[in-house]
């Protein structure tokens, strides 16, 4: 008993070779794809003027200047951002080479989702329209700047996109944490570092 040989209907101008109306209807369908994927969504990132990442805070933002907070852009948002978060930490006190806890600068939440970033000296400009400030370990919501007791400390600025908004209140860092917990769409990190007598 045998098997016939399955018949390849799409073959007919020579063996194994598609013929001119496959190929006619298959490039146009390519083409359409390639023009659909356009590559993957821009993907939230927090850059500043004032530092590049990794660089050098001026003295200006710090305990040294004026003690302000340095201008942030924002760009990225994913679709479905209800609120976003940003919170400036330092994970370096007391020094550099035995760090013991993590001191938190700054908690700012509930900014629009259209926010495109925060002006220098955002605490004394002031903050987009339904903003909330937490409580640093300053016990304070305004911006605290770098002071770092010994060594050059990293000062981490994060930012959060979230699918919901925050509660209305001033919430510490582990609070604001909890809050966020299931709720991040995306985050995005610039750090900055200084030294006391950095200019």
């Amino acid at each position: 008993m045998g098997f016939s040989r399955p018949e390849h209907r799409w073959q007919s101008e020579g063996r194994g070779r598609p013929t001119r109306n496959w190929i006619a209807s298959v490039v146009p369908a390519v083409g359409a794809l390639l023009l659909v994927n356009t590559g993957p969504a821009m993907a939230l990132t927090l850059t500043s003027s004032a530092f590049e990442s990794g660089g050098t805070i001026a003295s200006k933002y710090t305990c040294e200047g004026d003690d302000i907070s340095p201008p942030l852009a924002f760009a990225g948002v994913p679709a479905g951002t209800k609120s976003l978060a940003l919170i400036v930490d330092d994970p370096d006190v007391p020094d550099p080479k035995a760090p013991k806890r993590v001191w938190v600068h700054w908690l700012v939440y509930n900014l629009p989702p259209d926010s495109q970033g925060l002006p220098e000296n955002a605490s004394g400009a002031g903050l987009p329209g339904g903003a909330t400030t937490g409580l640093s370990d300053f016990k304070q919501t305004t911006y605290r700047g770098p002071c770092p007791p010994i060594g050059r400390h990293r000062y981490f600025h994060k930012l959060y996109a979230l699918d919901i908004a925050l509660p209305e209140k001033p919430l510490t860092k582990p609070e604001l944490e909890a809050a966020m917990k299931g709720h991040v769409l995306a985050q995005a990190e610039l750090i900055g570092t200084y030294k006391k007598g950095d200019r």
